[in-house]
């Protein structure tokens, strides 16, 4: 593990006591369960076939508030979300983006291809309905007709334009290619700010997932802290399209405005 996994941990004084060592192997019990309960769910609402139903997104967003609830996160979320099928943007810090962003409203995802091969969650992933790109491969192109096709049938998607994680403190150039697809379906682009704090407000680091991270790893090490906070904020959506450069750099910059406070 890496110097970046190590630091995903709890206070100095709780690593001597027991109780944060049981509360972690009670979660990790707590989260098998929850996994095979997503399996079962997903067989019998018939995802693995019929991603797009209504109850599908209905039990994925169920299942997600209360996976965030089994590793202790204290979620805070600003703004207001558009209720009608949007492109949306995000800046991107951990694997727990998803389930954050996931637990307040019914949507589908661009992931990377890696995800898909992650034991369960794969698997869970691909039956409700995620989208998988292989980065460097360059069929951006290709998935934006495949977003706005699922925009144009009245879904939300969300992507990730930075391509990559961060540590949180700041932004990647965006992507540009991806905007491609809420012009195309003509819908409106909503950015979302997510920050991972610590006890005193600033930026959490350690729950960054980046470089070589392992997700195991990452994982068992987050089930050690007693408590994740993370704020969401749902940015004003940019509802006057011009060229796709234009449109990624007004997302970009509404998402800076966000994590510099």
């Amino acid at each position: 593990m890496n110097e970046m996994s190590e630091s995903v941990s709890v206070n100095a004084p709780e690593q001597g006591r027991s109780w944060p060592q049981l509360r972690r192997v009670w979660r990790v019990l707590r989260i098998v369960v929850h996994l095979l309960w997503g399996f079962v769910l997903a067989f019998v609402l018939g995802a693995f076939w019929w991603p797009q139903r209504p109850a599908v997104l209905a039990a994925k967003q169920r299942w997600c508030q209360r996976f965030l609830r089994i590793l202790g996160v204290r979620l805070t979320v600003t703004g207001e979300p558009l209720g009608r099928p949007v492109f949306l943007v995000s800046n991107h810090v951990s694997w727990l983006d998803i389930p954050v962003i996931a637990s307040q409203r019914h949507l589908y995802f661009l992931s990377k291809a890696e995800v898909g091969d992650w034991p369960l969650i794969g698997h869970l992933a691909r039956a409700v309905g995620t989208l998988f790109i292989q980065r460097g491969s360059g069929e951006s192109g290709r998935k934006a007709g495949e977003i706005a096709g699922r925009l144009q049938l009245g879904h939300t998607v969300l992507v990730f334009p930075e391509g990559t994680t961060t540590d949180g403190t700041g932004l990647r150039r965006f992507f540009p290619q991806l905007f491609d697809a809420p012009l195309q379906a003509n819908v409106p682009v909503q950015p979302l700010a997510i920050r991972y704090l610590d006890s005193m407000g600033a930026p959490d680091r350690a729950m960054a997932f980046i470089g070589d991270d392992e997700f195991h790893h990452h994982l068992w090490a987050m089930l050690l802290r007693r408590e994740i906070r993370v704020r969401l904020h749902f940015c004003a959506p940019l509802t006057e399209h011009g060229e796709r450069k234009a449109l990624c750099e007004q997302a970009r910059v509404r998402i800076a405005e966000q994590l510099s406070h």
